[in-house]
């Protein structure tokens, strides 16, 4: 039995949930490549913000072999996707936010609320006023 996966902490999810390949023949079956949020966090933080390996495990909270491999996890989905022109998707792993975050039902879109002391009332993006808050712990 595998020993459950330490939380990895997150500083923002992506601001999108996807990509997708342009040029593709329609028809054409391609089922889409899952980068979790860790992963994503992984790249983000090496080659965005030119973070060494050790750098970027202290801010996620692992130790730099753990990040090493879920750097190079994450490396391999994005060759293969580009590489066999599938999608993308970002979703879930055992991650946590370093702040409150809120979905809006409507648009289905994450949102940051900054201001602990006053709940969310509105989304950002469509205004509804059908926005939860996300569980603290995981997303």
């Amino acid at each position: 039995m595998a020993r459950p996966k330490k939380l990895r902490k997150v500083i923002n999810p992506p601001l999108i949930k996807g990509f997708r390949p342009i040029g593709q023949e329609p028809g054409k079956d391609r089922t889409p490549i899952v980068l979790d949020y860790d992963e994503y966090e992984a790249l983000r933080l090496t080659d965005y913000e030119l973070q060494n390996h050790l750098q970027a495990a202290v801010v996620m909270q692992v130790s730099r072999a753990t990040f090493t491999r879920i750097y190079a996890a994450a490396r391999r989905k994005v060759a293969a996707s580009l590489v066999e022109g599938r999608p993308i998707v970002f979703r879930g792993g055992s991650v946590y936010f370093c702040s409150e975050w809120y979905l809006c039902s409507r648009c289905n879109c994450y949102f940051n609320h900054p201001d602990k002391n006053i709940p969310a009332i509105t989304c950002p993006l469509c205004l509804s006023s059908k926005v939860t808050q996300c569980e603290e712990e995981t997303f």
